[in-house]
């Protein structure tokens, strides 16, 4: 019977590891969407995307030096599904014409693993 167990186990549990970093990998895309849709009505209200690696706190508080801000746009900060904050950049790198946000993903450090607003080539 014990036996039984440990192959179910061994059998079960790498299956159900491998659904917990997809469910992450698509929390993490839905959080960027949700950022997006906020960043996108923050740009309508003021003018233009918020600047620097802290802009995204400007849609929970208002920035000093915007105008015509009717936030908040999001009712907090969200970290990523991993524990950490998202990287935002404004200008983007990657979206130069507004803004780059990123997750780390689940290793912590910029890797095939980030889930991110733009398309990476592969």
């Amino acid at each position: 019977m014990l036996v039984i167990l440990g192959i179910l186990a061994a059998i079960v549990v790498p299956k159900f590891s491998g659904r917990t970093e997809q469910a992450r990998e698509t929390a993490a895309k839905t959080q960027i969407a949700g950022f997006s849709t906020a960043l996108d009505a923050f740009e309508v209200d003021t003018g233009g995307y918020p600047k620097g690696s802290e802009g995204l706190m400007d849609l929970v508080q208002a920035p000093r030096e915007a105008t015509g801000w009717k936030g908040p746009y999001m009712k907090d900060m969200p970290m990523d599904p991993w524990g950490r904050p998202y990287v935002y950049v404004c200008p983007g790198r990657n979206n130069q014409s507004s803004y780059d946000i990123s997750s780390l993903g689940a290793d912590g450090r910029e890797s095939e693993d980030d889930v991110t607003n733009w398309s990476k080539a592969k």
